[in-house]
């Protein structure tokens, strides 16, 4: 027998179990070669480690299958809360709406009381106008007379009466004349009294009428900014009833593409048990994960999506985050490197494809740990942080979804 301390599989000519068969003659002594226990030891050890391997990488995958699958039940759960809480806010909104359209109609009620108040004001005001107006032309044609009759008892003098009086050729003249004079006076000094009078009584009623002109279009002025009030209130409401149907919508949306890659993930899991090796690998749609995507990396943001502050400053499709120099950054979701290497002006740059046309860029590295065309899972590193085109050291971080930039803090974890 060969040594078993040896690696190799040996073979040594078995004379023992030659037996003749009828197709052999017995001068065939052509020996047969069998193979000795330690070397059947070894190949069953090595077919055995073939087989492990396989089986090693599918429990590897199903276990990245089953992490995928409850990440998608888990966030499908925070969409669903999240549904149910726009649907609370909207079903407010709306009560709250209803309650401003009755106020506005109430308001607008009110306004137009006001306005029936004002023309009635209005046409008092002109009737008591027209009526001075008619008393001061009638004053104005007396006068004429009046002043004539005052100049002739001017000129009488004090005594005017009397001397009247003293005229009369006798006595029933005299006490004619008597009367006359005192009827004259007296209807001279009443209408004097009475257009005075009157003059007062009109130019009061007007004042208070003006007044309460005034205090009318005040209130009215007042009812009419309420319901303006009212009505930008309702169209506020109505603006953030029209926004929560739009979120609604996106979030049916996502949580429609979520559950489309979750009937994925359990086609990979059940074709994983049994044994089968999966078409594609399992994989997680980014759009779902808006608002709750990790960080790449630990930092401050030191400049911000789109344009910054002056009208100088250049537009920027991502942000930059300060970071330590070396600090790792890490994928901030499952995808493939589309791109790993220099590119003039991101300098060390990885480009990761999370599949529908969203990208996320890392820029500004120190050095690059991954190769294109690796599949990289959430939170593998891509690199370490190096020194930005401004002197410090960072990151820089691009999002596109559909292909176009958009600002990652809307897509990043608050902090």
């Amino acid at each position: 027998m060969g040594n078993r301390s040896s690696n190799r599989v040996r073979l040594k000519p078995d004379t023992t179990c030659y037996t003749p068969t009828p197709y052999q003659t017995p001068t065939d002594h052509t020996p047969r070669y069998v193979v000795s226990g330690f070397s059947r030891t070894a190949i069953l050890v090595a077919t055995l480690a073939f087989i492990a391997i396989p089986a090693s990488a599918q429990q590897t995958d199903r276990a990245r299958t089953e992490a995928l699958a409850r990440r998608a039940a888990e966030r499908l759960q925070s969409l669903q809360r999240e549904a149910d809480r726009l649907a609370t806010q909207e079903r407010t909104l709306i009560g709250d709406l209803r309650k401003l359209e009755l106020e506005r109609q109430v308001k607008g009620e009110e306004l137009k009381q006001f306005d029936r108040d004002a023309a009635k004001l209005e046409a008092e005001l002109a009737g008591i106008t027209e009526r001075m107006g008619a008393l001061q032309q009638s004053e104005r044609k007396a006068r004429p007379e009046l002043t004539a009759r005052l100049v002739e008892m001017y000129k009488l003098g004090q005594a005017r009466y009397l001397r009247l009086l003293l005229s009369a050729p006798d006595l029933r003249r005299m006490g004619q004349a008597s009367r006359t004079v005192a009827a004259l006076a007296k209807l001279d000094r009443d209408r004097v009294a009475a257009r005075a009078q009157t003059l007062a009584e009109l130019t009061s009623t007007r004042v208070t009428l003006a007044q309460r002109a005034s205090q009318l279009a005040a209130a009215r002025a007042s009812a009419a900014a309420a319901e303006a009030a009212v009505a930008r209130a309702a169209q506020s409401r109505n603006e953030l009833i029209r926004d929560i149907d739009r979120r609604r919508d996106l979030n049916a949306q996502l949580a429609g593409e979520l559950q489309a890659a979750q009937q994925k993930l359990q086609v990979t899991l059940r074709e994983l048990t049994a044994g089968a090796t999966p078409a594609e690998p399992a994989a997680l749609p980014l759009r779902p994960f808006r608002g709750e995507l990790d960080w790449p990396v630990a930092g401050t943001v030191l400049r911000r999506f789109g344009r910054s502050a002056g009208r100088s400053a250049a537009s920027s499709n991502g942000i930059e985050i300060g970071a330590a120099e070396d600090a790792t950054a890490v994928a901030i979701h499952d995808g493939t490197v589309a791109f790993a290497g220099a590119f003039g002006g991101f300098g060390n740059l990885v480009i990761l494809d999370h599949g529908s046309q969203t990208f996320s860029l890392y820029g500004d590295l120190l050095d690059i740990a991954v190769k294109k065309g690796a599949r990289l899972e959430r939170g593998h590193a891509v690199g370490s942080v190096g020194v930005t085109d401004a002197g410090t050291t960072g990151l820089y971080f691009e999002l596109r979804v559909d292909g176009q930039p958009v600002d990652p803090l809307q897509w990043l974890k608050k902090r």
